[in-house]
């Protein structure tokens, strides 16, 4: 498979950024702070055509669909779901877009999570922007590309024999749901889960509530020992 990142060669941003179409990628940037978006919009430079940013889950959906970009640059971790929520909610529709995750996360989980739900690459922040240039040029002319150490997790995850066992409990909770679980199972108040996820106590209440029910728990300790036992936290 051609184009994994710890391959990438540093080069001058020009022209050898233009991919199969004989143009630069147009890019959709997703991430939920303005100044990352503003600081990966410079190191880029010329080497792509930035047509929109998006903050949150819905954002991104709005932007996404109306720019039809070649390419979308997509944090993991937003509000409103996720980045998995976003390709979810865009791929079925327009197949053709191609998504390449920027996270600071460099969990096994992350990674292979949104691999699954359709991104076609997945690098770390600490990424220069020559390499995140070259990287997008890539993924957009249909590369697979990883930062060195995540492109274990990826073959680990696709070459085994076996697919992975379905577990329908945990299919039964939505994304959100799923978040919020991993965080009250490592510990959270409500008041620290509404503040890393953006929402209210009231909205983290109601998801406990759902996934309790869901999953026919009683409380929050054994809703994070079924969390341990599946190794979500």
């Amino acid at each position: 498979m051609r184009g994994w990142y710890s391959q990438v060669e540093s080069h001058d941003v020009g022209e050898e950024n233009t991919f199969a179409s004989g143009r630069i990628p147009r890019i959709v940037i997703v991430d939920d702070h303005h100044l990352f978006r503003s600081g990966v919009r410079g190191e880029l430079g010329d080497a792509v055509d930035v047509v929109g940013e998006a903050g949150d889950v819905d954002e991104a959906v709005r932007v996404i669909s109306e720019q039809r970009p070649d390419l979308v640059l997509l944090d993991v971790h937003l509000p409103g779901g996720g980045g998995i929520e976003v390709l979810r909610r865009i791929l079925p529709k327009h197949p053709e877009i191609r998504f390449l995750a920027l996270s600071v996360s460099d969990a096994a989980e992350d990674v292979i999570g949104v691999i699954r739900a359709g991104a076609r690459g997945y690098v770390t922040k600490t990424i220069s922007g020559t390499e995140l240039a070259d990287a997008i040029v890539r993924v957009a002319d249909g590369d697979a590309v990883f930062s060195p150490r995540l492109a274990g997790f990826v073959l680990d995850a696709f070459a085994a024999t076996d697919a992975p066992p379905v577990d329908p409990e945990l299919d039964r909770l939505t994304q959100r749901e799923r978040e919020v679980l991993r965080l009250i199972a490592r510990g959270y108040a409500y008041k620290e889960v509404a503040r890393e996820l953006f929402i209210s106590v009231k909205t983290v209440e109601t998801h406990v509530s759902s996934v309790l029910r869901k999953l026919q728990l009683s409380n929050r300790h054994e809703l994070s020992r079924w969390a341990t036992a599946r190794k979500l936290v």
